[in-house]
């Protein structure tokens, strides 16, 4: 399997999707993120909302990068085609449901100015308020990746306000049906952006960490949240911090916010975190008064304070022998997935499928778990663009090398062998077709296309019979839209190859009605996908004003129909804010299949993104939509 792996295997572009999926990113906010905190932590009864904290007078000045390109290369941008009103409502939402179960109520909506200051008797606090100017950074500017790392550009969200910004961004729902679309929401998320007016910037930023622990993203939300210095970290960036750091399973994460957090007083998982930080650090004399006194004042109790207490006993030099027993324990919670990770103590499967959709993200980027373990939740992560299709490969490659691996990601690891290694063109081909035909879920037939991208782009066109169509989506899930192309005379005129080369084909020439017609589309009892077929040609720019308006009586499709939602995407558009049009695209595609969204959301979509020129994300959105129908 290593040979597979090997820079001669992969093709450069290949390294460069490692890089795009992993690091990439894609009225006033009613509460900040959730509380982690199960039953037993807190008083249920709802908190008062926290009054903004006093100002701070301390200088600040620059953040820190991180990688992240972009995926296809954007054309010109062109006009918006919708009218465009300015929108006097936010676009219809869902109702919130939380992360994981709490009973402990998040900050309000309130802006906090800045942090609250630390202690004066605080010696930590001290030497961080003696940190020379130069190595603070500040709240103007915020964020992981900038453009030179391929990221959005600082004005990514132009003159929106902050304050509808972070409302969208709580009432967004992961996962979304197009893998494309939540790469680009990560890109715009992490993006070292200027903050919005009417927010602070630290606040900001807790919003994003918070929504991408929702998203799954939980190396990217621990990477958000360290972009901002703990000195200036407010109660909502308290919360979204010990998030992320419990979805990533690294409790030493809160170390540095840990005294910060539990002089704060709002949030009781903060004083279990001095404890287990003065464990990891060696210093078990000073934990375990911490954590009788927890048991005392029933801050904690059953396997929540155990696995705290089995945190302490690993960082010690005479481990604890702790027993965690999962047989009362009703759900799971960050705090109980984040400890259990990062002591090595098995989540029973029962928990971890009734737990959020996020969990999955969490699970295939964990270091903790072995390949083994990892690959079913894997298979989910590349359906949702948390994995690359190269990251997603070298997790195979692992479990190929490893010993006693499950039968199943072991027999998919050694037809992806023979797809890049096969004697022939037709052995490579028949274990694509062996990778292809094994999962019976919709999200993982479609991770499987993305772990096979870059093999199915080595099968030659001189093929005697290949399947075209599964070739051109695999290639296209991993934005290999060249190689692709060159099956173009190998499509069948109608098929669903020859739909995801129009769509996807850069030179972007304009057709007419009539190619729409001609497109019947495998398994589309219902005309879904015609539907779809032709919103994206239309959202795209390729049908004529004429055509557009043919298509949408002929096929029901109300392309022209506005509400909030076509009016504030129509608006961002217009006002070139790329990260702003990307924050309204995934609010119009909260579904978990491609059969939720109606086509007259793909054509908004493709519409705005191509006019903000976002060209490339628009035409893989387009292609992803016929290839997972």
């Amino acid at each position: 399997m290593r040979t597979f792996r090997s820079s001669r295997a992969l093709p450069a572009i290949f390294a460069t999707a490692v890089l795009a999926a992993t690091l990439t990113i894609p009225a006033a906010g009613q509460k900040g993120p959730e509380s982690i905190l199960p039953p037993g932590f807190g008083d249920p009864n709802p908190a008062p909302v926290a009054p903004p904290a006093r100002p701070r007078t301390r200088p600040a000045p620059v953040s820190s990068p991180a990688a992240n390109p972009s995926p296809a290369a954007a054309p010109r941008a062109v006009s918006p085609v919708a009218p465009v009103v300015v929108p006097t409502t936010l676009p219809p939402a869902p109702p919130l449901v939380p992360l994981l179960p709490t009973d402990v109520p998040a900050p309000g909506a309130i802006p906090t100015p800045l942090a609250t200051p630390p202690s004066p008797t605080d010696f930590a606090a001290f030497v961080r308020a003696d940190m020379p100017s130069y190595a603070r950074r500040s709240l103007s500017r915020v964020g992981v990746a900038g453009p030179a790392e391929g990221a959005m550009a600082p004005d990514a969200f132009g003159r929106a306000d902050g304050r509808y910004l972070e409302t969208l961004m709580r009432r967004l729902r992961p996962p979304l049906a197009s893998r494309w679309l939540s790469i680009a929401l990560r890109r715009a998320l992490m993006a070292r952006v200027d903050t919005p007016r009417g927010v602070n910037g630290a606040d900001f930023a807790a919003e994003r960490s918070w929504l991408l622990v929702r998203m799954g993203e939980s190396v990217a939300a621990r990477a958000m949240a360290q972009a901002v210095d703990t000195e200036d970290y407010t109660p909502k960036m308290f919360e979204a911090a010990m998030q992320a750091a419990l979805a990533s399973g690294d409790p030493a994460a809160l170390c540095p916010a840990a005294e910060d957090g539990a002089a704060l007083g709002r949030e009781r998982g903060w004083v279990l975190a001095r404890a287990m930080c003065a464990g990891l650090s060696g210093t078990a004399a000073k934990a375990q008064p911490m954590l009788a006194a927890a048991r005392k004042s029933r801050i904690a109790g059953g396997v929540d304070l155990l696995l705290a207490q089995k945190v302490i006993g690993n960082g010690g030099r005479a481990r604890q022998a702790v027993t965690i027993e999962w047989d009362s324990v009703p759900y799971l919670t960050a705090w109980r997935f984040g400890l259990a990770t990062a002591t090595g103590v098995e989540i029973p499967e029962s928990l971890l499928e009734s737990s959020s959709p996020a969990v999955q993200g969490w699970r295939a980027l964990s270091p903790s778990l072995t390949p083994g373990v990892r690959a079913a939740a894997a298979d989910i992560a590349a359906a949702r663009g948390i994995l690359s299709s190269a990251a997603l490969v070298d997790l195979y490659a692992a479990i190929d090398a490893g010993d006693d691996q499950p039968s199943t990601p072991a027999g998919v690891a050694r037809n992806l062998r023979t797809a890049y290694e096969g004697t022939d063109a037709d052995a490579r081909a028949d274990a694509l077709g062996k990778v292809w035909d094994q999962p019976k879920d919709d999200e993982a037939r479609y991770s499987r296309l993305v772990l096979t991208a870059s093999a199915a782009a080595r099968i030659p066109t001189s093929l005697a019979k290949p399947d075209t169509d599964r070739l051109i989506a695999a290639m296209l899930s991993a934005g290999y839209d060249t190689q692709a192309l060159r099956w173009g005379g190998k499509a069948e005129r109608g098929g669903d190859g020859w739909a995801m080369l129009t769509l996807a084909d850069p030179a972007g020439a304009v057709i007419g009605y009539g190619e729409v017609s001609t497109y019947t589309g495998a398994k589309d009892a219902d005309g879904l996908k015609r539907r779809m077929f032709f919103a994206a040609l239309a959202g795209l720019g390729r049908l004529s004003a004429a055509d557009v308006t043919q298509g949408a009586e002929a096929l029901n499709v109300p392309v022209s129909r506005a509400d909030s939602w076509t009016r504030a995407i129509a608006k961002a558009a217009l006002d070139n804010e790329p990260g702003t049009v990307v924050l309204l695209a995934a609010t119009g595609m909260q579904s978990r299949s491609w059969r939720g969204i109606p086509p007259e959301a793909l054509y908004h979509v493709c519409a705005a993104l191509r006019s903000v020129g976002m060209v490339g994300e628009a035409r893989m959105i387009a292609a992803e939509a016929i290839a997972r129908l």
